[in-house]
């Protein structure tokens, strides 16, 4: 039976008539009746009985039942599956981040989509890199956004934007008021460091480990809003990433550049075995202009 037979004869027998079919259908009596009989006639045996504009269904067509209800749920399956990966505007996202991100960056993007897209809900999540690939791999998550990550087996990395390591202090502290500093100028201050368990840590390690300036670390930090409020709070000075520098929070520091630049890419992380949906990928194209946008504000000075 061909698809369109499976439909009329369910329509058929579960309306009861010719006439019942074609409003369940929205189509004419002349044109179920057509289908039907073609249904019949490539079967080679009648699926019902007509009698004094009457039908019922034949002992062939009680038997076929149970596997047409079968197929027939099937395909209403199917279609809600097609209908929801095919829209844009409706499902549920589910989000990992660094902390960095989800304290002002990822939250103003996600209301923003919501203005658009009311119909969409965020499922989020704010976990240290190693712990994104984890929740990848339990298929927790849809995908993750992070800091410089390495390359791991069965995760794809998809671009989003590049941003750089900047000097956070205290606006106590005279640094001199420019807009750049190398990073000799940081030579025996107290520092705030990263720790090398991030990927941000062991990118600021490699370079003060390549210089001959010396480091005084007060501290070792994972969480770089930690950092940020370390400085705010008159323990040193830190080298953090410029959306932690940007985001809301202790308004007494101030951020400067480092010349040369320190750049880091941020990233999101997917399965390869689990392509993105079109929601996602829609999320994904709007929060890429977010962060353009979030990107281009000036550093506090």
């Amino acid at each position: 039976m061909r698809l369109r037979h499976i439909e009329v004869f369910h329509a058929v027998y579960t309306s009861g008539s010719i006439t019942g079919a074609a409003k369940l259908l929205h189509v004419s009596q002349p044109s179920i009746s057509k289908v039907l009989a073609h249904a019949e006639q490539q079967l080679g045996f009648p699926l019902f009985n007509r009698h004094k504009g009457r039908i019922t269904p034949t002992r062939e067509a009680e038997r076929l039942i149970g596997h047409v209800n079968h197929a027939y749920m099937n395909i209403n399956e199917l279609r809600r599956v097609s209908k929801n990966l095919g829209s844009a505007e409706t499902g549920v996202i589910r989000i990992a981040m660094t902390p960095a991100l989800g304290i002002d960056i990822i939250p103003g993007a996600i209301a923003s989509y919501l203005a658009q897209h009311p119909d969409t809900m965020f499922e989020i999540e704010t976990l240290h890199h190693h712990q994104v690939v984890r929740a990848l791999r339990e298929l927790r998550i849809d995908f993750g956004i992070v800091f410089n990550p390495p390359a791991t087996q069965g995760i794809k990395i998809d671009h989003l934007a590049t941003a750089e390591l900047v000097v956070l202090s205290n606006e106590s502290l005279d640094l001199g008021g420019k807009s750049k500093l190398a990073l000799e100028e940081l030579d025996g201050m107290p520092f705030v460091n990263l720790s090398t368990r991030s990927p941000l840590g062991q990118l600021l390690a490699a370079r003060t480990e390549a210089s001959d300036i010396e480091l005084k670390t007060v501290a070792n930090v994972e969480t770089y809003q930690i950092a940020k409020a370390l400085v705010a709070h008159g323990a040193g000075v830190a080298l953090i990433d410029e959306i932690t520098a940007r985001s809301s929070g202790h308004d007494n520091v101030n951020a400067q550049y480092l010349d040369p630049p320190m750049q880091f890419e941020i990233s999101i992380l997917h399965t390869v075995s689990d392509p993105l949906s079109i929601i996602t990928q829609r999320f994904i194209d709007h929060l890429k202009t977010e962060i353009g946008v979030f990107l281009d504000k000036p550093l506090a000075r």
